[in-house]
């Protein structure tokens, strides 16, 4: 999907948002082109409101008596892994769900080769180990359809997903399927570096609208439904789907993580500038 123009654009205008401490441990260090808090020291600028009075630079105040901050080179583990769930409950939404999840994991797969990184993507779905895809790979993922018979959890709660220690992981699903949200959290938060989840859902999925009758079948277990969708049952669901977002944020955020949802049909340069900017999971360069 390198060659994808909406993907292109926004690899141009945004960066991930890294977090502003040094990545250490069996991953190893690497430098990137942005500034945190490396032990490298890269320039000066002026102090502003808000910044760290760590970083301030006493010696340069008493030469210059202006405040000044001093500036350090980003660093990010080199072992990034995106987990994308190829389940097919990914595949609704005539396919706004499914492109843009793809979409997310290429941006999210050339901002790191961007930075001097060696992300790989893990495809959860029905095979065990989980497919992988090398960064050089990621056109692959126009074509692929994700409709794996499996689901992310059981994968996940068996141990079966292949995380190295203190990776950065990015996690992109719909999380509708039968989960214990916090056991799958603390799974694959478990020993990383960097930890964020993005729920992609369609904008039905999202808020969905009273249709009266309808016969429904499960996207994963083909089990069938008959349901009447009115009132009722609406805000039954969305009950149930604002406990299971609350579940997940703050599973995450009690790891270090960041979590949003997003929805399929804003597309993806709207997604990366409100959604992902705005939780800090992205940045404009």
């Amino acid at each position: 999907m390198k060659s994808d123009p909406e993907v292109r654009r926004v690899v141009d205008r945004f960066q991930l948002g890294l977090p502003n401490a040094p990545v250490t441990g069996q991953a190893g260090e690497l430098l990137g082109r942005g500034t945190g808090s490396s032990l490298e020291f890269q320039e000066h600028r002026e102090y502003l409101p808000g910044d760290d009075i760590r970083h301030l630079d006493w010696a340069a105040y008493a030469r210059t008596d202006a405040l000044m901050i001093r500036m350090y080179r980003e660093e990010i583990s080199p072992r990034t892994r995106i987990l994308l769930d190829t389940s097919r409950s990914m595949s609704t939404g005539d396919g706004h769900k499914s492109r843009v999840a793809k979409q997310l994991a290429a941006a999210f797969a050339m901002m790191v080769t961007a930075l001097g990184g060696r992300p790989r993507l893990l495809l959860l779905g029905d095979e065990v180990p989980p497919r992988q895809l090398a960064g050089e790979e990621i056109e692959l993922l126009t074509d692929l359809e994700l409709d794996q018979s499996g689901d992310m959890a059981d994968v996940v709660a068996r141990g079966q997903v292949p995380l190295k220690p203190r990776s950065a992981r990015i996690l992109i699903s719909d999380f509708l399927f039968p989960c214990d949200p916090v056991a799958i959290m603390r799974r694959l938060s478990s020993d990383s570096s960097l930890f964020w989840v993005v729920q992609v859902l369609t904008r039905f999925e999202a808020s969905p609208e009273t249709i009266g009758g309808r016969r429904l079948v499960d996207a994963e277990s083909a089990a069938v439904l008959d349901l009447r969708i009115n009132t009722v049952t609406v805000e039954r669901y969305k009950r149930r789907l604002s406990a299971l977002q609350l579940q997940l944020g703050e599973e995450v955020r009690r790891n270090g993580g960041l979590f949003v949802t997003v929805v399929a049909e804003d597309g993806l340069n709207r997604i990366c500038t409100h959604d992902l900017c705005r939780t800090g999971i992205l940045r404009p360069r």
